[in-house]
């Protein structure tokens, strides 16, 4: 039988005839930079260009991928191989389904990393943080535990993706958020909550939500109620010039501006150019420069439309805008100035640089931390004119955008302001201690409440007054029983003389420390008599015969008064 011939490398002797071959099948290398052929050699320029080939075992039907490194060389297969167009749609099959078995394996390894930095369920405090995605605010909090090993579990979303329900007991916050494409669900009554976003902006009112928080009473920073007083620019203006009618307006140099609740009164402004602010918005938005009068008009006509407050404060030809933000005890200031030409100098481009905080602007941050019962995060905006005058145009709280190369070091700032402050009011484990503590001590307490005790150097415990001892109004103690119910009452002079040295005997043994037991008994009507004596004069005698004594014994000391 006569062989066959294969094209080969120099660096592979052809192999024998087919008859005689049992050994594997033959291999197929593609080369990135070579082609395949069917019978001749491959170029020399395509055997020594690729460092790395990928190799293609064909045989008993299955195709399996070899990486290889250092194959200077692409041999021809020795039995008649498939066409190009087949083999290469085999091999980018084969190597997009282990890209995709390679991305489900990082995927699951991204999965387990995630339960590997989880939480104690039974011992966590659970943090809101109202933002959006672009921050991950879990990364600043992990293993960071408060007092009593108590973990923080962070609960990130924003407005538009909560549910608030409060009652007494506290708020439950039900979140839908989506990550990754998959929409998570989840419900939780959160301990604390750091608020980054405004809670009312163009187009959006999430004031309903601040009042489910509001009600459950959860902690907050900034508070729940300096954030609502952030719900309205003109109502944080008027603290402002109350702020600059104590400190002077060359100490707070607070921008004009004028108020008007709706379009009636908008007929002229006193010098153009001017910029009117509609509503509630920020960023820029529904704020416009009017130039003219007629201008003025056109924008009244809008503002008569959203039926809404407008203020018009006069504009200024900035040089450049300075923004001034205090977190906790960390203060930092920086310099904007426009390089798109923009007049609002926080639109487009623009060259931000860090200044030094002097103190000037450390005197009107601390100034205006203090309204609203206190801001811990805030940021003031002021312009400086061409002229170099400042001008104080707006104050911002917890939603002020961080700003420079600093963020990341203001993010972590905010951070541990915020461990610090639930440090402060989360003591879930102080709490739980505190309660059970309380209701032992309460159950401890009842059994000396049932059976009164003498305390030596002190007053002796005694026991509430009978019905009977409260309805006569003697200042003597009850006299005492008689021992035997058969015995005739005694006489009464001589039970007169007797109740006085038993009075004088009670008295006497008030003063020092109980050295006996105290015997009682309770007649049917509930009431509870006492005397002195010994442990083993118990009283035996039925309720019947003890009443019938009883008036015997008063009509006998009664009898001669």
């Amino acid at each position: 039988m006569k062989g066959r011939s294969t094209p080969t490398l120099a660096a592979q002797p052809p192999p024998a005839s087919p008859s005689r071959s049992r050994g594997p099948p033959p291999r197929v290398r593609l080369s990135t930079g070579g082609s395949l052929g069917s019978g001749s050699a491959p170029p020399a320029a395509a055997t020594a260009a690729p460092a790395t080939s990928t190799a293609v075992t064909a045989g008993s039907g299955d195709l399996s991928l070899n990486l290889q490194r250092g194959s200077r060389g692409t041999s021809a297969p020795s039995s008649p191989a498939k066409s190009r167009e087949s083999l290469l749609q085999r091999v980018q099959s084969l190597t997009g389904a282990a890209r995709d078995q390679g991305a489900n394996l990082l995927g699951s390894v991204t999965s387990v990393a995630s339960v590997g930095r989880g939480y104690n369920r039974d011992r966590c405090v659970t943090l809101l943080v109202v933002d959006d995605q672009n921050t991950d605010w879990s990364k600043y909090f992990r293993n960071r535990r408060l007092p009593g090993e108590w973990d923080i579990r962070v609960e990130q979303a924003e407005f538009r993706e909560l549910t608030v329900t409060a009652n007494s007991d506290g708020t439950n916050v039900s979140m839908a958020v989506y990550r990754g494409g998959t929409k998570v669900t989840r419900c939780f009554k959160p301990d604390f909550v750091l608020v980054r976003q405004n809670v009312r902006d163009a187009g959006s009112d999430h004031r309903a939500l601040l009042l489910g928080l509001k009600f459950g009473g959860v902690p907050s920073v900034n508070s729940l109620n300096s954030i609502y007083h952030f719900q309205d620019r003109p109502w944080v203006f008027g603290h402002l010039l109350q702020l600059q009618r104590r400190l002077g307006r060359e100490n707070f140099p607070l921008i004009e501006q004028t108020y008007y609740h709706n379009h009636t009164d908008m007929v002229t402004a006193p010098k153009f150019p001017v910029v009117i602010k509609i509503g509630h918005a920020h960023s820029g938005v529904a704020k416009v420069k009017v130039d003219s009068l007629a201008d003025f008009q056109d924008i009244a006509g809008v503002v008569a439309m959203l039926g809404s407050y407008c203020t018009v404060e006069p504009y200024i030809d900035a040089k450049y805008d300075i923004h001034i933000q205090k977190i906790g005890t960390n203060y930092k200031a920086f310099m904007r100035k426009s390089i798109s030409g923009n007049w609002k100098t926080n639109q487009g481009s623009a060259m931000l640089e860090a200044i030094g905080m002097n103190d000037r602007y450390k005197m009107w941050i601390d100034e205006v931390s203090e309204i609203f019962g206190g801001l811990e995060v805030c940021a003031l905006e002021l312009v400086v004119g061409k002229d170099g005058r400042e001008h104080i145009i707006e104050l911002n709280d917890s939603a002020t955008s961080f700003m420079g190369d600093s963020q990341e070091e203001d993010r972590r700032h905010l951070a541990e302001l915020v461990f610090q402050r639930m440090q402060n009011v989360c003591r879930p484990g102080i709490t739980k201690t505190t309660s059970r503590s309380s209701v032992s001590n309460s159950g401890a307490a009842s059994p000396e409440e049932r059976t009164p005790a003498h305390v030596p150097g002190g007053p002796p415990s005694v026991p509430p007054p009978a019905p009977l001892a409260t309805a006569t109004s003697i200042d003597r103690p009850l006299p005492p029983i008689p021992a035997e119910p058969s015995q005739p009452p005694p006489p009464p002079l001589t039970r007169r003389d007797s109740q006085i040295s038993q009075s004088s005997t009670v008295s006497s043994t008030s003063a020092a420390p109980a050295t006996t037991a105290t015997a009682t008994t309770t007649t049917s009507g509930g009431s509870r008599f006492s005397r002195q004596g010994s442990l083993s004069a118990a009283l035996t005698e039925d309720a019947e015969d003890t009443m019938k004594n009883l008036r015997k014994t008063f009509a006998g000391i009664f009898g001669d008064m």
